[in-house]
């Protein structure tokens, strides 16, 4: 099952072991069950601390517990977690055997103090890059909490599992039987919904820091790229974001950002969040701005702009640099918000798994609707793709590819008008065929869309002036219409929305954020 790198770095880290802990399997006689029993095998020979028990009888088979050594207790794995969930495996051997997360000690504490019964379920595939988060956010919890357990479920490897409870769209986790929540989650978020109270904490701990020179809003490239500039020149920095790393955490494949020959976002993610902690920056995870008031006049905070938090708290600051970045674009036809994640998708690489030999559509010819649509292909029974426009609009080398794969149909001209389902979940696509005005139909169990990007600048309406499509204007300094307030990346009119011209605007707008302060 591992290849001899593989075991080289697995040997490598189980070296860190601190206690013995016990694989306990619950096996059957289905190939699957002889896969994960080869790769228990192979980790249980690379350490005289991990010991293999094939004694388990869980209801779900093949699963297996890495437990201490005397417990039964611990996570739980139906699945073989490889791909993607491998660092997840590598993270729960690590921290069951006593080596220390890499986690803030009132993230541990807080963990430890939660004082009821959780039973997560957490259902992935091994091809989603959002998973591993919510996997080891309950892993983290179920070591360092008796109370809480945790059974990451491979959607793949159970499809009847995942059909029965209508999951198609991951992560999904379910919380003692109940649906909990879907999508990517780090483990603040987690606690934040668990533990009652804890959001007003945070919130009050928030709204009582001292005044920034710059605060940065948003985590994305531009982000990053903002606050590292403006700690560089030793001012006051702060960067608050609802997500660190932004649109790029969905990017699966990077193949353009130049010195780097290929990655993947959340790889790049991590790298930047890396960078970023390498500077005296105050940041502030999990959080969302919703409101941004010109510079005070006549209070105690003359000259400070105000940004205010979901939470409840308050931060100021000399300058503000908006780099919120953008999200998803929606259809906005009926059928699309019904069946969200019961059938409508907007990441073919988290949930093109769940729909293994069954027809989907992808909406959208430009080059995130072309390479869903391969990558699908290769998953999926049938792929049907739809392009408003007369021809599809992605690179020629992906529409080569596209035409020679064989379970691919291209519909041009082709406007989505509805989606339907059977009031559980989507069961085919309504178009209009642009050319001949008749309306159609497809049978279908799944619809991704991908559709192009909005900018997430609704909570700026009346702040800034924004162009008729929602963006910040800029000038070339990158201020906005309000003094002291700045903006970079996907939120503003530049043309071009691409990572690396992100990363040069977020850097030219701490250079016009710092010019504007010294000016003062």
């Amino acid at each position: 099952m591992l290849d001899d790198t593989l075991k080289t770095q697995l040997q490598t880290y189980l070296g860190m072991l601190r206690q013995p802990i016990r694989l306990i399997a619950s096996l059957d006689n289905s190939d699957n069950a002889a896969k994960m029993r080869e790769l228990l095998q192979e980790i249980a020979a690379l350490s005289d601390k991990v010991s293999l028990d094939e004694t388990g009888d869980d209801a779900r088979k093949p699963s297996f517990v890495i437990a201490k050594e005397g417990e039964t207790r611990g996570v739980r794995f139906a699945a073989i977690p490889l791909g993607h969930e491998f660092t997840s495996l590598v993270l729960a051997l690590l921290w069951t055997g006593g080596h220390p997360p890499k986690v803030e000690q009132d993230v541990l504490d807080q963990i430890k103090a939660l004082d009821s019964d959780l039973n997560f379920e957490v259902y992935m595939s091994l091809s989603c890059h959002n998973c591993p988060d919510v996997v080891q956010a309950t892993t983290l919890m179920t070591v360092f909490n008796p109370r809480i357990n945790v059974t990451v479920i491979d959607g793949g490897l159970y499809q009847d599992e995942v059909n029965a409870r209508n999951v198609m769209a991951v992560p999904a986790t379910f919380l003692n039987g109940e649906m909990f929540a879907s999508g990517r989650m780090l483990v603040e978020e987690f606690l934040a919904k668990v533990d009652t109270g804890a959001v007003a904490k945070e919130a009050e701990k928030i709204s009582a820091r001292e005044p920034f020179d710059v605060l940065v809003v948003g985590g994305g490239p531009a982000g990053a790229s903002a606050a590292i500039y403006a700690a560089r020149k030793g001012i006051r920095t702060g960067i608050v974001a609802d997500r660190f790393g932004g649109q790029v955490n969905d990017t699966l494949a990077i193949e353009n950002f130049i010195s780097v020959k290929e990655t993947e976002g959340p790889k790049l993610v991590a790298a930047l969040e890396e960078h970023v902690k390498t500077y005296d920056v105050d940041i502030m995870p999990l959080q969302r701005a919703v409101a941004l008031s010109e510079p005070q006049k006549d209070n105690k905070h003359a000259g400070l702009i105000e940004v205010k938090l979901e939470s409840g708290a308050t931060l100021r600051s000399k300058s503000v640099i908006l780099a919120t970045g953008a999200r998803w674009k929606n259809l906005n036809v009926p059928g699309e918000v019904e069946y969200k994640n019961k059938g409508v998708a907007y990441c073919p690489h988290c949930d093109g798994p769940l729909f293994k030999g069954k027809h989907v559509a992808v909406v959208g010819g430009g080059n995130s609707g072309v390479e869903a649509a391969i990558d699908l292909a290769g998953v999926v029974g049938h792929v049907t793709l739809l392009q408003f426009d007369t021809e599809l609009k992605a690179d020629a080398v992906l529409q080569r590819k596209l035409r020679s794969l064989q379970n691919v149909t291209i519909l041009t001209s082709a406007q989505t008008t509805e989606i339907t389902g059977d009031g559980t979940r989507v069961n085919g696509l309504t178009y209009l065929d642009r050319v001949s005005g008749e309306s159609k139909h497809v049978a279908l169990e799944g619809v991704f869309i991908q559709i192009g990007l909005v900018p997430n600048s609704d909570w700026l309406k009346g702040s800034v002036n924004l162009s008729k499509y929602g963006e910040i204007e800029i000038n070339n300094h990158n201020a906005t219409s309000l003094p002291g307030v700045f903006a970079a990346g996907d939120v503003t009119t530049i043309p071009y929305k691409q990572i690396v011209i992100a990363m040069g605007e977020g850097s030219n707008a701490a250079l016009g954020a710092f010019d504007y302060l010294i000016r003062q």
